[in-house]
């Protein structure tokens, strides 16, 4: 983002591997329930922290999603899962983890008539149902910005709602492919007018510059955006997008500084910070 010859170069960030109790005990129910998790499946590095604190992201509709991000390690194909079961059981694991605040989120299932969007509430009203001091966070697809598939996500009431912006403009269809950035940002649109606690993400590293990071920013908080996540992209296997550049973590210091003056009220920015980073902290 900046030039080699402005700053040192700058390293891949190091990870933290720590195993503990609270590790264990949310993996043994994650797989003893057969769940997935967005944690296992996009590889992420604060898995270890995040899960020993008691947290994890749940992803729900199946394992494979039906759209090839350049960034995504998640499986890509033609899904078959078809649970009935899943919102009750997603709902009995996190009663069964003891969680005060969860992350669910989902593969893309243009597949379906729906989106995915009615097993979305069913799991949503779940949870609620079993877990009624729970609070909660969905990360959720574009549905394509259907107001009738996103209204249902509206009339179950989770406490914040997020839908990821991933990259700037210009690199979209690049690093997203099947996604619009004009359509995210309708589908997020949509979600503050109708009074909902809307969150996004971006991704940095993938050859964005900042003046185009900015204005991302800027046209997030024009569709009501109040919580932000900024992270460095790491690639996750050889077939996936190449980092292009591994952000100071200064630049990302005033990356967050430039966003909170632009309107933004939570901003998470960082080398390891994934959208459901510090989830529980953005019920302000």
């Amino acid at each position: 983002m900046e030039s080699v010859q402005e700053v040192p170069r700058i390293r891949k960030p190091k990870i933290r591997l720590h195993i503990g109790d609270g590790y264990r005990f949310i993996d043994d129910i994650v797989q003893t329930n057969y769940l997935n998790t967005v944690c296992e499946e996009a590889r992420c590095p604060n898995i270890y922290e995040c899960w020993d604190r008691g947290t994890a992201t749940l992803m729900i509709l199946g394992d494979t999603c039906t759209r090839a991000c350049g960034f995504c390690s998640v499986n890509t194909g033609r899904p078959t899962w078809n649970d009935p079961t899943e919102p009750t059981r997603t709902a009995m694991a996190v009663k069964k983890m003891k969680l005060r605040h969860v992350v669910i989120t989902s593969v893309d299932r243009d597949d379906l008539k729906d989106g995915g969007s009615k097993i979305w509430a069913m799991t949503i009203k779940e949870i609620r149902r079993l877990n009624p001091t729970t609070t909660m966070e969905t990360l959720i697809p574009d549905f394509k910005a259907n107001s009738t598939q996103i209204q249902r996500i509206i009339d179950a009431a989770p406490e914040v709602v997020s839908h990821n912006i991933e990259t700037v403009k210009r690199l979209t269809k690049k690093v997203r492919i099947q996604a619009k950035y004009e359509r995210s940002l309708e589908t997020l649109n949509i979600l503050s007018n109708s009074g909902m606690r809307t969150k996004s993400g971006i991704m940095l590293g993938l050859g964005e510059n900042e003046k185009e990071v900015i204005e991302t920013i800027q046209d997030l908080r024009n569709v009501g955006i109040s919580i932000l996540t900024l992270g460095q992209y790491l690639q996750p296997t050889l077939k996936h997008l190449p980092v292009t550049e591994y952000i100071n973590p200064k630049q990302f210091q005033k990356l967050k500084e430039i966003a909170l003056q632009i309107g933004l009220k939570v901003v998470e920015s960082g080398p390891l910070v994934r959208s459901s980073y510090h989830a529980e902290k953005h019920l302000f």
